[in-house]
């Protein structure tokens, strides 16, 4: 794929630090790998569901911690929980009625969020088990290519897809993410990471006191079970405008549910000229440590969640619950529902096509 030109294989000398993870029940090997830069930050991941375990990151003194949300053992990995860290596919985000019409055949998917169908279903990407290659970009950073093969019919979806998904740690510590995507029947497809981010590091408390700023035109409405309901509507007066920073914490008590939405993304700030240019999606700054998450997308959505339904059983890799607003989502997407509503979103892939995307999360400090 078009992509691993960029990139080559790691030198065999020097091989990306890499240990067991844990087995599944299927005795398949899970594995970790740790790409890692000379500023200090690292970036963990396994290959069960490319879950991203851990992302360590300086603050305004030097001082280095883990800002993602995240389990040390396999065992929670493959236990109930809220795609922490994962890659979430087939289609991120909720698809109505757990149904769609395609080339006038209608598809039947697992209604898993009732009755709609979240995330890919009951086994999605995010319970899959990705081959991995370390290898290292031009510029020498730290890279690892995660591929997939989903077959045919695999929780309902037609077509074979082929997805590639490769991680770069950047020597000014980004976090890059590139996705590459093939089919050989039309198919719905839209990916996102799933990191729960807490700018304090995991384990220290809500992201409440996290300021956020969304570059967005308009929002997707849902209904009480989070179905969008095919509306764009725009954001100004409304109380989910985060076009100017805002404290999470203030903001809460002005958003459906205290969950976040659905945010069609401003092409200010990206080259208007190119449909896939990199545009400036959101900013996160946390006072205390200075620390500041800016994402760039070429994806046309992104959608917010609070982790309000966090509610303390899940216990994280620093010994601390999960509670509500424990750690805050960004998923860039396209619009989920995009099979049933073409207008807002167009996310069917065809034979013949190349889906490219790319989606930054660039860690500074302030």
């Amino acid at each position: 794929m078009h992509i691993q030109r960029l990139y080559k294989l790691t030198d065999v000398l020097y091989p990306m630090q890499r240990h067991p993870f844990g087995s599944l029940p299927t005795g398949e090997l899970v594995q970790a790998f740790t790409l890692k830069n000379d500023a200090g930050a690292s970036l963990q991941v396994i290959t069960l569901g490319g879950i991203v375990t851990s992302l360590c990151v300086p603050d305004r003194h030097g001082q280095v911690a883990d800002v993602v949300l995240g389990f040390d053992n396999l065992e929670r990995y493959l236990a109930p929980h809220p795609y922490i860290g994962a890659i979430a596919g087939r289609v991120a985000g909720r698809i109505n009625r757990s149904r769609f019409v395609l080339d006038g055949r209608a598809y039947e998917l697992a209604p898993n969020d009732p009755p709609n169908h979240l995330h890919g279903g009951w086994s999605g990407f995010d319970r899959r088990l990705w081959s991995a290659i370390p290898l290292s970009r031009v510029d020498g950073a730290d890279s690892l290519r995660l591929a997939y093969r989903s077959p045919d019919g695999e929780e309902g979806y037609p077509g074979t897809v082929n997805v590639t998904v490769i991680y770069t740690l950047t020597a000014d510590n980004a976090f890059v993410i590139e996705t590459e995507a093939t089919t050989d029947r039309a198919t719905p497809f839209s990916l996102t990471q799933h990191s729960y981010f807490n700018l304090a590091g995991e384990g220290m408390g809500t992201i409440e006191g996290h300021e956020l700023q969304i570059h967005a035109e308009a929002y997707a409405p849902t209904d009480e079970r989070m179905a969008l309901l095919g509306r764009r509507v725009p954001l100004a007066g409304q109380g989910n405008d985060f076009n100017h920073p805002r404290r999470i914490g203030d903001a809460l008590p002005h958003l459906f549910q205290a969950h976040g939405d659905l945010y069609f993304l401003s092409r200010s700030g990206a080259d208007k000229s190119s449909e896939k240019a990199l545009r400036l999606a959101a900013r996160v700054f946390e006072p205390a440590s200075g620390r500041v998450l800016t994402v760039s997308t070429t994806e046309d959505c992104l959608q917010l969640y609070t982790g309000v339904l966090l509610d303390g059983s899940l216990i994280g890799k620093s010994g601390q619950p999960y509670g509500p607003h424990a750690g805050l989502c960004l998923e860039c997407e396209s619009y989920p529902d995009g099979a049933n509503t073409p207008a807002l979103g167009n996310i069917i892939l065809r034979p013949g096509q190349l889906l490219r995307h790319t989606t930054v999360y660039a860690f500074s400090t302030h």
